[in-house]
């Protein structure tokens, strides 16, 4: 085909010799100027609504609606602003060089913890919350890194010897003595599985699951969580494959006795639900 072409250009005079041919044939074409679409956000409206809906102190939505859209108390919400405001300048409402006011920490925090909580689309609060894709996606980016960093040290570890004899004092409070925490496990669906991998992934309930065992204590306090085992396993693997009981077996668990229906035990244990042995 390119020999045709060249042949058909010899014969209308087009290439005088061989070096014009090969500037043609390695010369780029035309240059297409790209243009970037920019979309005008009111960043500063859509901030103000916010503060409206769930923050004002006469917001339109009360704490129970604020709880189940944010997942936690609004309390909560506040103390971990403030906190990633002090640790990251991301958090920081800052103005561009025409001085006009960027995204607040309200609105980077609201974007990152409903696509955490909801597993929806980076853009799926554009139209409510003004912020982009990409915005989005690095909003999301920090407030993990930046939560990892600050509450590592105070919530992302396991219990010690202290906190374990705590939580059994709790325990014993409400009636179960000798109880170190309640085991369970919860089945995610992984909905980006890969087709590849769906069979070992399928689950109970007939699609691609991700199971997360977990213990957490009587105030929600998860010290313990084992997670990315495949929805074809049941709560049994799942524990056989877990770390929990590496303290049990190295013998690091509080002797603490206690009895239970006559009979002193000296081994803490965990409440489950009736598919463990």
């Amino acid at each position: 085909m390119i020999q045709m072409k060249i042949c058909m250009l010899f014969e209308q005079q087009e290439i005088q010799n061989p070096t014009q041919m090969l500037t043609m044939m390695v010369s780029p074409g035309p240059v297409q100027p790209r243009t970037r679409i920019n979309i005008h956000r009111n960043c500063e409206m859509a901030h103000n609504d916010l503060v409206r809906d769930y923050f004002a102190p006469n917001c339109t939505y009360p704490s129970h609606m604020f709880w189940r859209r944010f997942c936690m108390r609004r309390e909560l919400f506040l103390r971990i602003k403030d906190d990633l405001g002090a640790t990251d300048t991301y958090f920081q409402r800052l103005s561009d060089c025409t001085r006009r006011l960027g995204l607040s920490a309200i609105q980077k925090m609201t974007a990152a913890l409903r696509i955490l909580a909801y597993g929806g689309p980076m853009d799926s609060l554009d139209e409510y919350i003004k912020i982009g894709e990409s915005t989005a996606k690095v909003a999301f980016n920090k407030l993990c890194e930046n939560t990892l960093v600050l509450y590592k040290d105070q919530y992302l570890r396991t219990p010690t010897m202290n906190d374990t004899m705590h939580l059994m004092e709790e325990n014993a409070a409400r009636g179960f003595p000798g109880m170190i925490g309640s085991l369970d496990c919860m089945h995610w669906e992984w909905r980006g599985c890969p087709s590849a991998w769906k069979g070992q992934y399928l689950g109970h309930t007939r699609s691609a699951v991700i199971i997360l065992e977990a213990v957490a204590s009587y105030d929600l306090w998860i010290w313990h969580a084992f997670f990315g085992m495949a929805g074809s396993h049941n709560d049994i693997t799942v524990l056989r494959h877990s770390h929990i009981f590496n303290d049990f077996i190295r013998g690091c668990t509080p002797n603490v006795p206690f009895i239970v229906n006559g009979s002193v035990y000296h081994t803490p244990y965990y409440l489950a639900n009736g598919i463990y042995p």
